[in-house]
């Protein structure tokens, strides 16, 4: 890929899981970023352990070579009234503006299943009817806009347990949005735990990628999770979410996809495990060694 015009960074949820705040509980941010740098990264997303003062945060980024990528939004334009998602997503854009960062990543929270322990993740997750998607396509465009007015970007992270998870879900979202104002997040992993040809996904929507996620399944964990109707959470917790070169997919012709494209933005790994089982620094090395060689960069 060209070096130019791509930069890697990795997730805080391998060393401190968000939904799960016992998995990574004994590591501090310090740590967390410490090692991000060690192994070689130069960006990251935000996690639960940040520091809230955009100053004290960027203080300690800087002292490591790190910038922010880009923070999660959970928007919920389906079920709470829009005046007050505008404020939150607002609120949000400040403070990523004040550590330097251009992006800011939503997921539709409303009717989420993700975040529900003991919820079977493949039975249980709520489609949308036509009235709901003409609501959230008009939310994401408005939000979109509000991004634009203040330099940012919004891109769209499509999700396991989420409205908007399959290919088909990725495909109706994409065409009823303005492309001016609103761009996707690419996750190859959530893709491929749902069964879906993420790289078809890619190829079709990529001139609209503004930002991805490098994220490996181990399909052995997720066929236990579909017979076992095993919850999102206790897939992650079963180790069905792993780093680049360690689990199935093969990032090559997602790496020449994107190149291809001539893409430019942020490439981030993102592997929520448990820390206990997968030591965050030495999966956050094997990732980085896998990029290196299949990416060249």
């Amino acid at each position: 890929m060209n070096k130019e015009n791509v930069k890697l960074g990795i997730a805080p949820i391998a060393w401190t899981n968000d939904d799960m705040p016992d998995l990574g509980a004994e590591n501090t941010f310090e740590q967390c970023v410490s090692e991000m740098a060690l192994a070689g990264f130069t960006g990251c997303e935000v996690g639960n352990k940040y520091p809230k003062d955009p100053a004290v945060l960027k203080a300690a980024l800087d002292l490591r070579g790190l910038r922010i990528a880009n923070q999660w939004f959970s928007s919920f334009v389906l079920s709470k009234p829009i005046e007050e998602v505008e404020k939150d997503f607002i609120a949000q854009c400040r403070f990523l503006k004040a550590v330097g960062a251009d992006t800011i990543g939503a997921s539709e929270q409303s009717y989420s299943i993700q975040g529900q322990m003991h919820t079977p993740v493949f039975e249980c997750k709520y489609t949308m009817v036509p009235k709901e998607w003409d609501r959230f396509a008009k939310g994401m465009n408005r939000l979109g806009e509000i991004a634009n007015s203040m330099g940012m970007k919004l891109v769209y992270h499509h999700h396991m347990g989420t409205v908007v998870q399959t290919a088909e879900e990725v495909d109706r979202m994409m065409d009823m949005t303005d492309a001016d104002k609103f761009s996707l997040l690419f996750d190859s992993g959530h893709l491929a735990y749902c069964g879906e040809d993420y790289l078809a996904v890619l190829k079709k929507h990529v001139n609209r990628v503004r930002h991805v996620h490098l994220k490996d399944i181990r399909p052995d964990v997720v066929k236990k999770v579909k017979e076992e109707k095993l919850s999102f959470l206790q897939g992650v917790r079963a180790g069905a979410f792993t780093v680049p070169g360690d689990g199935c997919i093969d990032f090559a012709p997602i790496f020449e996809t994107l190149d291809g494209a001539g893409y430019k933005g942020w490439m981030i790994v993102e592997a929520e495990q448990d820390p206990a089982k997968a030591n965050p620094l030495e999966y956050a090395l094997k990732a980085r060694e896998y990029i290196r060689k299949t990416a060249n960069i």
